[in-house]
């Protein structure tokens, strides 16, 4: 391994780029590892998704 957080073909332009989104990306998990508010359950995330397309696949077919 040659020392790069990234692949090359990751989209960031060069190394300080990716350890800054790097950092970035560890300071938001750690910001919801410690949110104190009680985790949604998947399941409960996919249904209200799921109604709210159809909700809104309903409305395009309608207009």
């Amino acid at each position: 391994m040659d020392g790069k957080i990234f692949p090359d073909d990751s989209g960031f332009e060069n190394d300080e780029q990716a350890a800054s989104h790097d950092r970035w990306l560890r300071a938001k998990v750690q910001a919801s590892r410690d949110d104190p508010h009680p985790s949604l359950p998947h399941e409960d995330v996919m249904a209200d998704m799921h109604a709210l397309i159809e909700s809104m696949r309903k409305k395009a077919d309608a207009d």
